[in-house]
């Protein structure tokens, strides 16, 4: 075993230990073995990279847009260089399939070359009185958009390079400064991505990386006032702390779900049952747009059940360095809780246990008085709940505190759209698996699964404001 290496905060444009003289412990989530270390930052460390970033911010929001695309660009193809390198470290950090890895990696300079040009084309807006009953031609208006400042951005441990980017490169792209706070499982990774930004040209100070104790430093930097913005991806109940704290700052979040596959009677049910064993154990559901529960009509659920069952029985299970489908959790708490949901129904394949590995289960006749009808398990764990009519699907899906995504499996247009608009979720998705891509697309979760929206378009309006200027001609 090859020393793990301790990893330095990035700080007005260089690399630091922290002055508390800790460090954090990252260990593999699928074998007893330390990938690395990370600083634990103090509290006066994290108001000089605030700091520094308001500082650096002043600068950046004057250069051109070409010149703050040239960086992007930049970034994009040092990540890929890098590729191979990042994507062992996803591997070994958050227990990812290394192809998966490295086609995170691929997908996040995608998505920060994409930004860049979008981001050539937002622009402002002008606007002439005359438009408005009363008023005059002679009143012009121009309409910028304006960085929002020092933005604040968390990423979460299951994708650590490519949510990560999806909020630093809009947030540069439109003139903003980020004080960058990955999850502690995952922030190696999202260090290396950084490493790959400095190496682009990154000017001093611009980004800045918060690792630490979120008791020690935690609330203290998502509720400072040099904050000007914060967007957040994780747990319902930590952004929903944060939507309490972040009075008066605009605010994105991208939180948990209870994402349904609701499958009508003439639906195709070979397909329904590929997509939905997709969405479903795919990096062990852990994944916010994972198909979390199954709503089928009472005499279809037999024979989908097969389907389901003939496929998961194909899974692969093990490490993700033999590329397995279904790997160990990401810490022994998320197991313990995955493992308490396997409860009550009836059980028809899985439910076995081996350290953080679960077994990809399918539990039968679950009804609304099992936890694992309702409760968001972010594991290998798909409940089928049988309904007698589609009315009955809708109004059950519609009674979580959730709204991310849905999946509608039907060879009827039109019952796909009256579906689809009767259903609370920011996304619905017909005849394919909950997800979240394509990038460019709008990103919207409702109720407890988030507030605002992203795609990179959406992105780089939620970090301007608009900023008016009123000519009056003569």
């Amino acid at each position: 075993m090859t020393t793990a290496t301790t990893y330095t905060f990035l700080l007005d444009g260089k690399w630091h230990e922290s002055e508390s003289k800790e460090t954090i412990e990252i260990s593999s989530p699928y074998k007893e073995d330390l990938v690395g270390r990370v600083q634990a930052m103090t509290k006066p460390e994290v108001d000089r990279a605030i700091a520094s970033a308001k500082a650096a911010q002043a600068e950046w929001a004057k250069q051109p847009a070409n010149k703050r695309a040239e960086l992007l660009h930049a970034w994009a193809t040092e990540l890929e260089k890098r590729a191979d390198e990042i994507g062992e470290v996803i591997m070994r950090e958050v227990g990812k399939g290394r192809a998966d890895g490295v086609k995170e990696v691929k997908r996040t300079a995608e998505i920060i070359r994409y930004t860049a040009e979008e981001g050539l084309r937002f622009d402002g807006q002008m606007m002439q009185g005359d438009s408005f009953p009363g008023g005059s031609a002679k009143k012009i208006a121009v309409i910028k958009k304006a960085p929002l400042g020092v933005v604040l951005a968390i990423s979460p441990f299951n994708y650590p390079v490519n949510l990560a980017a999806a909020k630093l490169a809009p947030a540069l792209m439109t003139g903003n400064a980020v004080v960058f706070k990955p999850a502690t499982q995952g922030s190696i990774s999202g260090i290396l991505m950084v490493e790959a930004l400095v190496a682009a040209g990154l000017p001093a100070g611009l980004v800045n990386i918060v690792t630490g104790r979120g008791s020690v430093i935690g609330d203290y930097l998502t509720a400072h006032p040099g904050i000007n913005m914060i967007t957040f991806t994780g747990g319902t109940g930590t952004g929903q702390h944060l939507s309490r704290q972040s009075a008066m700052i605009p605010l994105v979040l991208e939180l948990g779900g209870k994402d349904p596959a609701l499958v009508l009677e003439d639906a195709n049910l070979s397909l329904a049952a590929d997509h939905i064993i997709s969405g479903a154990f795919s990096y062990s559901g852990q994944r916010c747009t994972a198909i979390k529960r199954v709503f089928v009509l009472d005499h279809q659920a037999d024979a989908l059940i097969e389907e389901l069952k003939t496929r998961i029985a194909k899974l692969t299970v093990g490490s993700p360095e033999q590329e397995s489908v279904v790997v160990p959790l990401i810490d022994t708490k998320s197991a313990d809780f995955v493992e308490g949901l396997i409860t009550d129904a009836t059980l028809v394949t899985g439910g076995g246990r081996t350290a953080n590995l679960i077994e990809p289960t399918l539990l039968d006749n679950v009804t609304r008085d099992m936890r694992v009808a309702w409760e968001e398990p972010f594991g290998p764990v798909l409940p089928i709940i049988r309904v007698n009519s589609v009315d009955e699907m809708i109004a059950y899906s519609n009674e979580s505190e959730y709204g991310l995504q849905a999946s509608v499996f039907t060879e009827n247009i039109d019952a796909a759209f009256a579906v689809a608009d009767a259903l609370e979720t920011g996304s619905v998705q017909i005849n394919g698996r909950t997800e979240r891509g394509p990038d460019h697309f709008p990103f919207i979760g409702v109720k407890s699964s988030g507030l605002g929206v992203q795609g990179v378009g959406r992105s780089l309006a939620s970090m301007t404001r608009d900023k008016l200027t009123v000519l009056n001609l003569k």
